[in-house]
């Protein structure tokens, strides 16, 4: 294994550009010569497919990771309706155990140099009737990168998140401003400025609201 460090991916919300983030991280990683996979533990909101339920996110991932891993590798749990994925899961009579993930987790880190994961929702999502986004992050011990998408509203959402991931005791690896389509152009510096501030962590880069997105358009916007 390389000595190069896991993270895992949150946001401020759903919506936000997690995924885009991830793809391009993974993409940066890849330039520097780094072998990259990626996880989306929980998926709600999946498709009906031949080959059982998938999730655009998680095929996204599998695609951009650097070997060729199964599905299932990726994302352990799949689920329909695109609801909370404790309630997706109850839904389904399936609990989503934290140690199902843990376990594919650790055989990925036998296989590349880095693994990032992405959550669902945000830092504090249930996953079950007692552990959260925020405990799976603290079980897989990763370093944290929150996506803050630039809208309003954005300002209190990303600070408590830091707050949050701060409080965890993992370390707060920085954090991505992604501007969403719908951002106002005169209050995005403002926003980031703001939360530049105001977080102690550094930012790793900020995505314009982009036409086309691909990873390595945003891995030219971010870096670790």
């Amino acid at each position: 294994m390389s000595s190069v460090p896991g993270y895992f991916i949150t946001g401020t919300d759903t919506g936000v550009g997690k995924t885009v983030v991830t793809l391009g991280l993974m993409q940066y990683l890849q330039q520097q010569g780094v072998t990259v996979a990626a996880m989306k533990p929980v998926a709600a909101g999946c498709e009906k497919t031949a080959a059982g339920l998938r999730n655009d996110d998680a095929v996204q991932l599998m695609q951009q990771s650097s070997i060729s891993l199964d599905y299932d590798q990726v994302n352990p749990y799949a689920f329909e309706p695109a609801i909370a994925p404790h309630i997706a899961a109850s839904q389904c009579g399936v609990r989503i155990e934290p140690e199902r993930i843990l376990r594919t987790y650790s055989e990925l880190t036998d296989l590349v140099d880095c693994v990032l994961v992405e959550g669902a929702g945000g830092w504090l999502v249930p996953l079950n009737d007692s552990a959260t986004m925020a405990d799976l992050a603290v079980q897989l011990g990763l370093n944290t990168i929150l996506v803050v998408g630039i809208r309003l509203g954005c300002l209190n959402h990303a600070l408590l998140s830091a707050a949050a991931i701060q409080s965890s005791g993992l370390k707060f690896a920085g954090w991505v401003a992604n501007c969403l389509p719908s951002t106002r152009a005169g209050a995005v510096d403002e926003n980031i400025n703001s939360l530049k501030s105001r977080i102690s962590a550094p930012l790793l880069g900020i995505v314009p609201a982009l036409s086309g997105v691909s990873a390595k358009a945003v891995a030219g916007c971010v870096s670790l």
